[in-house]
Order: C-alpha cells, then structure tokens, then sequence
C-alpha cells in the first residue's frame, strides 16, 4: 500500500501554488510528509485569534479501503479527555457542591476502602493520590509522591456525577453543547464517523485496534476532532466555562505534581493538563495516547493559539519517542514560529 498525502478542500492558506504558503506553512508539511516508515497517517489543525493558519491531513482513515480522512473525522483523543472532566469537577466547585480539598469519602460512601478518608479530589486531579487498584493498598501515602494515573480520574467522573445528579455521559454532552462541539462524544454516544486506529507490530507492520476504548472515559477514551477542540480551547480560554479564579486554579501549577516524563522530561501538571514555560512561551495542555491513536493539544494564551493534532496511528508501543515523532517535531515548530512572531513585533 502506497502512502498518499493530500490537501483538504477548506484548507485556508492555499492560493494555487506553494508560493502562497508561508515559511511555517512550507516546514510544516516537509515535517509531516517525510519519507519515513513511519509516515504521518491524521489530521492537524493550527488556529491563531480566531485564524486557520495550518490545515492539513495524510494517509488514510481506513488503510484497508484506503479511505482519506474529511472534515468532522472523529478520533480517540487519550489523555485530552482529563481536561474535560476535570472542568466537569471545577463546575461543581463553581456551584458550591464540592471542594477540591475533600476527602472521597464525602462524595463516594460506598467505597470502604480505608484510603477513602485520606484521599482529596485534588490528588485525584493532580495524580498524587496513590491510587492502584480499588482493592488494593496506596502506592505510597496520600499527597507524598507522584504517579500518573487513570483510575483517579473515574473516580472524579463518579463524584461529579453523584454532586450534580447527572450520570456522566449526559454531563459530558451538555459540556460539549455548550462549546458547540457537534462531534464530541462519550464513548458510549453514537460515533458515526470515527475513523479506524492502527498498531504496529514489532516489525512495524499496522494492523486494525479493535481495543481503542478500553480506557476509562473521563481519563482517555472520549472521541473528538480536530475543529472541535480548538472551540473547547476557544471556549474554555474565553472564560465561558469556569470563574476566573477557578480557571486561574486549574491552571497552576501544582506542588508535587511533577512528572519526569517520557518524552518532554520534567512536566508540572495543574488539575488535567500540563503547563509549560520555556523561552518566554506558555503553553497548556497535553498529549494524548490509547490503542490505535495519538493525539495532542496545546494551548498557547499569549497569542491565543490552538495546535491540534490527531493520528490514527501507533507504530510501536514500546517506542514512545518514535510514536510521538511528529508530535513533538510540530511543538519545536510551533516555538520557533512564535519566537520569529515576537521577534518582528
């Protein structure tokens, strides 16, 4: 099977010949489109104030009818999905019916683990809590170390759910109806145009991942695209989702919520993604990656820019670095456009 790229039709920057790409645009697609064994197979969307300044795709969202990707394709999103339930819990914190400094215990009486009254929701958001198992004894003592964790946050799903009344699923949607985001879905929601993922083998050969789901939804199995997560950036950056103080919480960082992490070394982490500074560049955000699918989305509030990036593709699981090649190629892109930005300014 030969590896196609191609250019959507929307695509705002084409004017008929590569002349009319900028710089960053013309880089932008080298990186994407190297000949590697490994070739870029997703979506990218880069938007600025409110402006499309990269749009592009390659490959294939079903290699085997080799199909093209098209606008509202949806993905598995991994680890993006934190943001969204971690927004859910500071909405209830807005509305007074929780605190992120209360035990579990106050929201989920059912649970008789004795770690129950030692555990916040703060560690659950902050991945310090030391929860292994539901049966099983803490990791280490509540609030003392680090680890990063999935069950935390369906336990968060779980409390919000028994505070606002609602079961999960419907919080979810009416979060996403607020935003406009028309094809965001719980994992249990109808996901019409969800394209297929793929695994490598140790050869790097993809196959079809039947197993994309298997994550807790509110920590990494929810289901988006490209043009909807810029309007949850756009939405949640504008201040329309969260007071200013509690947007100002879940976007510092955190004391012990430090991860040496495997690709971008050391990672401080508010309530669900990540903060970064470096060079004078803030970003927010985080990457993301489940069983067929990789994906990212930063946020950067100086300049009010989006950078999506969503991929039906994970060549080798034991080969972080390799998997998220073009992730990371693409945020040294991106700081080297906005450090030439404020250069000419």
């Amino acid at each position: 099977m030969t590896f196609r790229t191609f250019f959507l039709a929307s695509i705002v920057f084409v004017a008929g010949s590569a002349a009319a790409q900028t710089p960053f645009q013309k880089s932008t697609d080298i990186l994407l489109f190297l000949q590697k064994r490994t070739p870029f197979s997703g979506m990218v969307l880069i938007v600025q104030d409110g402006k499309k300044i990269y749009e592009n795709a390659g490959g294939y969202a079903d290699r085997e009818a080799e199909s093209l990707f098209k606008h509202h394709d949806q993905f598995v999103i991994g680890s993006i999905s934190k943001q969204f339930t971690a927004v859910l819990i500071l909405q209830e914190y807005d509305k007074g019916h929780l605190k992120p400094e209360d035990a579990i215990s106050k929201y989920l009486p059912d649970l008789k683990q004795p770690w129950a009254d030692s555990v916040t929701i703060h560690q659950l958001l902050t991945h310090t809590h030391g929860i292994v198992g539901l049966d099983k004894p803490l990791k280490f003592k509540a609030g003392t170390s680090y680890s990063y964790s999935q069950i935390g946050y369906e336990l968060l799903s779980q409390i919000v759910a028994r505070t606002s009344g609602e079961n999960f699923p419907a919080l979810s949607a009416a979060l996403f109806r607020r935003c406009g985001m028309e094809h965001t879905t719980h994992p249990r929601s109808a996901h019409p145009t969800l394209v297929k993922g793929y695994t490598g083998d140790k050869n790097y050969i993809l196959h079809y991942e039947t197993e994309s789901l298997v994550n807790y939804p509110a920590a990494g199995a929810f289901i988006s695209t490209t043009e909807d997560l810029v309007k949850w950036n756009e939405c949640l950056h504008s201040g329309k989702l969260l007071k200013p103080a509690t947007y100002t919480r879940m976007f510092t960082m955190k004391e012990g919520a430090v991860r040496d992490h495997p690709l971008f070394g050391k990672t401080y982490y508010g309530y669900g993604p990540t903060i970064t500074e470096e060079d004078g560049i803030t970003w927010v955000g985080q990457t993301g990656f489940c069983p067929g699918f990789v994906s990212m989305n930063y946020y950067y509030p100086a300049t009010k820019t989006s950078v999506i990036m969503l991929s039906n593709t994970v060549y080798n699981e034991d080969d972080l670095p390799e998997t998220f090649y073009y992730h990371v190629q693409m945020l040294k892109e991106m700081k080297k456009y906005l450090l030439d930005q404020r250069a000419k300014k």
